[in-house]
């Protein structure tokens, strides 16, 4: 080997076996979890026109999809353009954007509820998108639900046994009174939210994508959630998280993926891309779609985006 420096002894001196030995570690510790590779997402919406109920028009856009979507009054919507990045298991990576950015739609495809257009999206490990919404059912009450939803993160049901105080603690749902044995229905949206994520996070993710989890809640609760996604980056895989709240980000992710319009615009250290990002919406922790004052307004078209 050409890195190889004869010693003292007349053996080598393993200065570059040493390197490619770390090197290798490296590789083997830096394991892709999620690969995006020229990721385009579309929506179809239909139109009024074309006969869109009839059995005849549903056949012509199967067999000749853009001649009859055309003829139907079909509007393409393209939500994610040509996205491309690869996620690393132990990284906790925060989504951010404007409202119709593209966040919560590329979180959909990477847990495969949603097909791409184009391009491919290559997963290690199962995706688990936070929130059992499909699972959990208004009229059975929460503790029937941790159960309901436990099992359908595919946890037995003495795992869930065994995790059920845990959930039910870090809900917070019994905080002021035995809400844990009444129906879902009576609950907040926040509570109902709270207890989604408690079942969510009982279990260890390959990925973990959460969609504004941390918004639910008292300060407390989001204390709580953002030490559980710490943990969970450390047992598992890789976590994405979605929020406008710039704080949560920036206490719970160390790299950021910025969407504007579809178009990945910046993908790099949480403090860079947030710095950027602050600077196009006008400040900190603004509530999406107020992207500068009116003040800015004739100038938005002109100003240069981050690459």
């Amino acid at each position: 080997m050409a890195d190889l420096i004869p010693d003292h002894n007349g053996g080598h001196d393993t200065a570059g076996a040493r390197r490619e030995a770390e090197l290798s570690r490296v590789l083997r510790e830096h394991i892709p979890t999620v690969v995006c590779d020229g990721v385009d997402i579309v929506y179809r919406v239909n139109g009024t026109t074309g006969g869109r109920g009839s059995a005849t028009a549903a056949l012509n856009r199967i067999v000749r999809r853009k001649q009859s979507e055309k003829a139907a009054g079909v509007r393409r919507v393209h939500a994610v353009k040509n996205v491309s990045f690869t996620a690393y298991k132990g990284e906790a990576i925060g989504l951010i954007g404007t409202n119709g950015s593209g966040k919560s739609t590329l979180l959909k495809a990477v847990a495969g509820l949603l097909p791409v257009e184009n391009g491919r999206i290559y997963t290690h490990g199962q995706p688990s998108l936070l929130g059992v919404n499909a699972a959990l059912m208004n009229d059975l009450t929460g503790e029937r639900n941790v159960y309901l939803g436990g099992l359908a993160m595919g946890m037995s049901r003495d795992q869930v046994r065994e995790r059920y105080a845990d959930i039910v603690d870090f809900s917070g749902i019994n905080e002021k009174g035995d809400f844990i044995t009444l129906p879902m229905r009576t609950y907040s949206s926040g509570m109902q939210a709270r207890l989604r994520f408690s079942i969510a996070a009982a279990k260890d993710h390959d990925v973990l994508l959460i969609d504004e989890a941390l918004a639910t809640g008292d300060r407390s609760f989001q204390k709580r959630s953002e030490d559980r996604i710490r943990a969970l980056r450390e047992h598992a895989g890789t976590v994405f998280l979605v929020s406008h709240s710039n704080k949560s980000i920036r206490d719970t992710c160390d790299r950021v993926l910025w969407l504007e319009r579809g178009e990945l615009r910046m993908d790099g250290p949480t403090d860079d891309v947030l710095a950027a990002y602050e600077e196009f919406t006008g400040g900190a922790d603004k509530p999406a779609g107020e992207a500068r004052g009116p003040q800015k307004q004739p100038n938005r078209q002109k100003s240069p985006l981050p690459a």
